[in-house]
């Protein structure tokens, strides 16, 4: 289901659940700013979640709400995290879904890394309909 922006933040969902370790995930990352694991669904070879700790339902809502703590501390955690996974050389992508047009269905802002692969120029191949 597609994330309404207008709707406030949703408490229960699956990722403030995974923050407040009542869903167990596998911890590739954290510190005091975002928590890393990876996506039950992966994409490519490497794709990694990376959400911030703060109860934010979009980028919008990040750049608006969050501090310059939070925002510089989301930064460097998800350049830490390409560090730790050895992603420099052959590289990765970043992508962040927000609201229905982009197919956000986690009411928490976070953001995907995809590597391990030679990932295509096109992020969707519409169809010939």
């Amino acid at each position: 289901m597609a994330v309404d922006l207008t709707r406030p933040y949703d408490a229960n969902n699956v990722f403030a659940k995974i923050l407040r370790r009542e869903i167990p995930v596998e911890i590739l990352y954290e510190d005091d700013f975002a928590l890393a694991f990876p996506d039950i669904t992966p994409q490519a070879a490497i794709h990694v979640l990376i959400i911030p700790k703060g109860a934010y339902v979009s980028a919008s809502d990040f750049g608006a709400s969050a501090s310059d703590l939070e925002i510089a501390g989301y930064a460097r955690a998800i350049s830490n995290v390409a560090t730790q996974l050895g992603l420099q050389e052959a590289g990765y992508r970043l992508i962040s879904n927000a609201g229905p047009d982009a197919g956000q269905e986690v009411p928490h802002y976070h953001v995907h890394l995809l590597a391990g692969e030679k990932l295509s120029a096109k992020l969707i191949k519409k169809s010939a309909d």
